[in-house]
C-alpha cells in the first residue's frame, strides 16, 4: 500500500514537472492528471473494506487539482489569489468525480467474483474454478477435494440480534477458512451459511486432515464467542470429470445432512 501511495504522488509531481518546466507553455499534459487519480481509485476499490481507503480518490482529487493550480499560479507573474482558489477546486471537484466513478466500475466488477459480506468467491466465481481444475485434474491424473460445510444451529429467530450476530459468524468462518487454506485453494460462500473449498492436487486423506483443522478452529472461536452454533461439513474426493461440479456438490452436501441424521 506504501508503495502505491508513492507511485500516485510522485505520477503527480511528474506530470506537473513535465507539465510546465519540461515541454514549455505551448502543450498541455493536462490530461494525464487523471491517471494519478484513477490509480488512486484502484487502490482505494482493492482495500475497500478499510474505511479510510475509501476517502483516497477524494484526497488525491484534492492533491491534484491544488497540484496542479498552484504550479499555474507559480509560473505566471501576478496570477490572480481568485483564479487559483477557482481552478483549485474546480478541478479538484472533477477529480473527485472521475476517481469515484472509477472505484464504483472497479468494486462492481470485484464483486462480481468476490461475496461482499466474506469476501469469499461468489458461487459463479467458484463454478468457474471447479471447471478449470477439472479440466487440469483430467490431464494431469491428479485429485482434487470438494469440501461442503454448513453451520448449524445458525440463528436463533427469538434473538432480536440474530441478524447483526449471523453477518458476524458468517465473516469470522471465511476467516477461518482463509487461516487454514493455501492461497491455491478456492474459497466459496454458496448459500446462506454455507460454504464451499476446492482443494487442488489433495486426496482423501489430506482433506480430512484440512476438515480437522478447521472443525477444531471454527469450535474453539464460537465457544469463546459464547455462540451455541457447530459447523458440520462434508467432503468428495475426485480426479478428472467423471462427475459434473453440481453432482459433485450435491454429494458433499449430502455427506453433511447424511451425517447429521445420523447423530
Amino acid at each position: 500500500m506504501f508503495w502505491g501511495l508513492t507511485l500516485v504522488v510522485s505520477e503527480v509531481i511528474f506530470i506537473t514537472w513535465a507539465n510546465y518546466a519540461l515541454i514549455g507553455p505551448f502543450y498541455s499534459l493536462d490530461i494525464f492528471y487523471c491517471l494519478p487519480v484513477m490509480q488512486a481509485a484502484r487502490l482505494s476499490a482493492i482495500k475497500a473494506s478499510r474505511k479510510t481507503d475509501t476517502q483516497l480518490p477524494l484526497y488525491f482529487a484534492i492533491f491534484t487539482g491544488i497540484t496542479w493550480s498552484l504550479a499555474e499560479a507559480l509560473i505566471m507573474p501576478d496570477f490572480p489569489n481568485d483564479a487559483f482558489l477557482l481552478n483549485a477546486l474546480s478541478r479538484s471537484v472533477a477529480f473527485t468525480v472521475i476517481g469515484r466513478v472509477v472505484v464504483r466500475l472497479l468494486k462492481e466488477r470485484e464483486y462480481g467474483r468476490k461475496d461482499m459480506l466474506t469476501n469469499l468467491d461468489t458461487p459463479a466465481e467458484f463454478f468457474k474454478r471447479f471447471e478449470l481444475e477439472q479440466l487440469r485434474s483430467e490431464r494431469t491424473g491428479s485429485p482434487y477435494s470438494v469440501v461442503f460445510i454448513n453451520i448449524d444451529r445458525f440463528k436463533d429467530p427469538n434473538d432480536p440480534l440474530a441478524q447483526i450476530k449471523g453477518d458476524e459468524a458468517l465473516v469470522l468462518m471465511a476467516d477461518i477458512l482463509r487461516k487454514n487454506c493455501r492461497k491455491i485453494d478456492s474459497k466459496a460462500r454458496v448459500g446462506g451459511e454455507k460454504f464451499a473449498l476446492l482443494l487442488p492436487d489433495t486426496d482423501r486423506r489430506s482433506s480430512e486432515f484440512v476438515l480437522q483443522r478447521i472443525k477444531a478452529d471454527a469450535e474453539q472461536e464460537f465457544n469463546t464467542k459464547g455462540w451455541p452454533i457447530s459447523v458440520l461439513t462434508g467432503c468428495v474426493t475426485e480426479t478428472g470429470r467423471a462427475h459434473s461440479v453440481q453432482e459433485i456438490l450435491r454429494e458433499a452436501e449430502r455427506v453433511i445432512y447424511s451425517g447429521k441424521n445420523t447423530r
